[in-house]
């Protein structure tokens, strides 16, 4: 008699373990599963965790007992003969610590049990064999942070088919604590590269206020991207982000034949290494990318925008780009125009207005100051960005490009020179226009190209629920 079951799946009451009924096909000789099928698994609701290693735990007598035992990776369960009752218990920090969930498996079933979650089970058969992929490769070292739990702790509530006073149980099974003394799993962490920059600087603010645990910031000279070195020691399955904040930053100077080298290492073999890395451990990578990279030919930029990059700078941004692109678990974050705590315009303006105000006798008295009147745009400030990556992490919006700059009306240097001028000093009227071509012509240094509209499109950011401040109401509070 020939019977066939249908791929299937379901939720259980702990968050992101799923149980699974496999498609089963058999006849009188036997039978024949798919016991992992990542297109279809995948569709039903399976993370895409890329297992490396698969295990099999034989269980020779009916009643042998293993865990309660919760190890940093995810892994999916199933059985390659017999049948066992399983029971896990959620052992991550948060509202479901100490979530129990229990259910048989035989040759039908598979059980996802994500990073955390404590795994255990009762052979019901002699004989059984007992399977599972990991995303990880087991080692030693990483014994230290597993966390375990007394399968007979009366507080679970596990009905265990066969008592456990008669089970085949380890000593050391036996001995490990009870849920109310146990050590929750410690979450993954999220790798901020770029650490002391204007963007990391506000990121690490965002998160000591927030109180948002397992963030770390790194920068010169402990980690620089550009070394596959350095980036090798990093345990990183410790790690389920990186946020790539680290950059060469400096538009016009990256035009000298002396810093191009500089520029492409930092910008985009940094970010191909890290691409690599995010590719290689299933990790998720944001990256900063900016609104040079465009001609400006369009009035509006969407994500979807081809590339046209005018400048060093703004080429080896959208090389990386593209690098960052084939990652499967990408956020490229397009900004434009950032004002943050370190140097930038509207501190450059402070200055000058401030020079403007002094009496006329005074040294470093200026009496008016030329701004770029036809490049046009929004100010993105420091804070606006770190809210919409941690946002975008956090809410696990699509991954894809997000455009992010302050809403509000769009303006150009000069107006936006303006409205510096006059809420530090009221000496707005120092200020006077000049063009692109003009202010370059007069420029002591190079002055790379920029594209005449960096005026971002942010719809399918506010489609995931973040809505940006306006720049005009940004500017007021960043100036007070």
């Amino acid at each position: 008699m020939e019977f066939e079951k249908p791929l299937g799946a379901q939720l259980t009451n702990i968050p992101g373990m799923l149980v699974f009924d496999l498609s089963v096909h058999g006849d009188a000789r036997g039978w024949f599963k798919e016991n992992w099928q990542r297109a279809k698994m995948v569709e039903l609701g399976l993370p895409d965790f890329g297992p490396v290693q698969n295990n099999i735990s034989f269980n020779a007598s009916r009643g042998v007992t293993r865990g309660i035992h919760a190890e940093p990776w995810n892994k999916l369960i199933s059985v390659a003969a017999g049948s066992v009752f399983g029971a896990w218990v959620d052992l991550r920090p948060g509202e479901s610590c100490g979530e129990v969930f229990t259910c048989v498996l035989d040759a039908s079933k598979a059980v996802y049990v994500p990073r955390g979650v404590g795994n255990s089970y009762q052979a019901l058969e002699d004989g059984t064999a007992y399977t599972y992929l990991v995303d990880a490769h087991w080692s030693a070292q990483r014994k230290g942070e597993y966390t375990f739990v007394n399968p007979a702790d009366p507080s679970l509530d596990i009905d265990w088919p066969i008592p456990l006073e008669e089970a085949a149980l380890s000593e050391a099974d036996r001995a490990h604590p009870m849920l109310a003394n146990a050590k929750p799993m410690e979450p993954l962490r999220i790798l901020v590269t770029g650490g002391k920059g204007q963007l990391g600087s506000a990121l690490e603010n965002l998160t000591r206020i927030r109180g948002l645990a397992g963030w770390e910031f790194v920068d010169l000279p402990d980690l620089d991207i550009t070394s596959r070195e350095q980036l090798a020691k990093i345990d990183w399955p410790r790690y389920s982000t990186i946020v790539n904040c680290a950059g060469y930053t400096a538009v016009d100077a990256a035009e000298l034949d002396r810093n191009r080298s500089t520029a492409w290492a930092v910008n985009a073999r940094g970010a191909a290494n890290l691409a690599k890395i995010a590719v290689e451990q299933n990790l998720t990578l944001v990256h900063l990318s900016s609104d040079y990279v465009f001609d400006g030919t369009f009035d509006w930029h969407s994500e979807e925008e081809e590339l046209s990059p005018l400048g060093v700078y703004a080429q080896t941004k959208a090389a990386a780009d593209a690098a960052v692109g084939v990652v499967p678990r990408h956020y490229i974050v397009r900004t434009s125009w950032a004002v943050g705590n370190g140097k930038n315009f509207v501190r450059t303006m402070c200055g000058l207005s401030d020079r403007c105000a002094l009496p006329e006798d005074e040294p470093g008295y200026l009496a008016q100051v030329s701004v770029v009147d036809d490049q046009v745009g929004r100010l993105t400030f420091m804070s606006t960005l770190a809210r919409a990556i941690v946002h975008l992490i956090e809410t696990g919006a699509p991954f894809g490009t997000y455009n992010v700059s302050n809403g509000g009306e769009p303006a150009s240097w000069y107006e936006i020179a303006r409205r510096v001028f006059a809420l530090r000093n009221g000496n707005e009227d120092a200020v006077r226009p000049v063009s692109a071509q003009d202010y370059a012509a007069d420029s002591a240094g190079p002055v790379a190209p920029r594209p005449p509209s960096s005026l971002l499109d942010l719809s399918r950011l506010e489609a995931t629920g973040f809505k940006p401040a306006r720049w005009e109401d940004e500017l007021e509070a960043y100036l007070r």
